[in-house]
């Protein structure tokens, strides 16, 4: 069975119990530890948490970016830790429309070959539906022996970068606000503007007013303008650290544009060689 890459609340809730892993990914850039602390007050019964600096990034590697993929013994070791054995079913949220960081673990996730979803609507669903919470830390777990491996094809480096870069058939979608991608501001990183030659999907834009994803029907006709003539294979998205950019990779899934690939030092980690040139404005 090959799993929606969304589940909504009510779905997930019904699932019988231990069956799924679920995994809280609220994390707050400007206050890291805020999903922790949130996730302590109430989650989702059953949930671990997986905080974007520890689990899900490896920020030791320098040159990589603000969030540097952490290696596979690493992922492997925190899935261990998660008790996470083989063919589980993984659902990840957040409360941020899946930007922070639902949709980078379910990225994870599926390199790896496991299967995943993101709840649409992530906690603010969840308790709109006034389903049970519970409080604290997550159950104290036993360790699984966990071995998986990233398909080293679906993740895209700088010297990679550089090659497709000059491919006609690649289009590279920054999904970081209009305003950084153009240059005009930059509150993260050292340097503003964007990859020569990107063009912009703000991943907001695939959100309704509600936080929940917009149709398939809806995002593929938003999609269809940017990839005019590009296969959806031929697609490498981007943000500032490849967190936000996962969320584009996951719209053009559920819009049925399977396939692109994912620039995973993105914009911080792209300007770590100052000689690489810097394009501002609009495409």
């Amino acid at each position: 069975m090959t799993r929606a890459a969304l589940i909504d609340a009510v779905a997930l809730a019904a699932l019988p119990a231990g069956e799924t892993l679920i995994v809280d990914c609220r994390f707050d850039l400007a206050d890291p530890g805020k999903g922790e602390r949130d996730f302590l007050a109430a989650h989702i019964p059953g949930a671990v948490y997986a905080s974007l600096d520890r689990d899900l990034s490896d920020l030791s590697k320098a040159g990589l970016g603000r969030h540097p993929l952490p290696d596979e013994h690493a992922f492997s070791q925190t899935l261990s830790r998660w008790s996470w054995t083989p063919g589980q079913y993984v659902v990840a949220y957040d409360d941020s429309g899946g930007a922070l960081a639902a949709a980078r673990l379910w990225w994870m996730l599926r390199i790896a070959g496991i299967e995943a979803s993101v709840l649409d609507g992530g906690w603010r669903a969840w308790r709109e539906a006034g389903l049970p919470v519970e409080q604290g830390a997550a159950t104290e777990r036993m360790a699984t022996h966990v071995e998986v491996r990233f398909d080293p094809a679906q993740v895209v480096y700088c010297d990679e970068l550089e090659r497709l870069r000059t491919e006609s058939a690649t289009l590279l979608l920054d999904a970081r606000a209009a305003p950084r991608y153009r240059g005009e501001v930059e509150p993260l990183d050292a340097k503003a503007g964007h990859v020569p030659g990107a063009r912009n999907r703000p991943f907001q834009e695939n959100l309704d007013a509600s936080g929940r994803f917009k149709s398939a029907e809806d995002l593929r006709a938003e999609f269809a303008p940017l990839l005019a003539a590009h296969d959806s294979r031929d697609v490498v998205h981007m943000c500032g650290s490849g967190v936000t950019a996962a969320h584009n990779l996951l719209a053009m899934e559920v819009a049925g544009l399977p396939g692109s690939r994912l620039f995973a030092p993105s914009w911080s980690g792209y300007i770590a060689d100052p000689l690489r040139a810097i394009a501002l404005g609009d495409a």
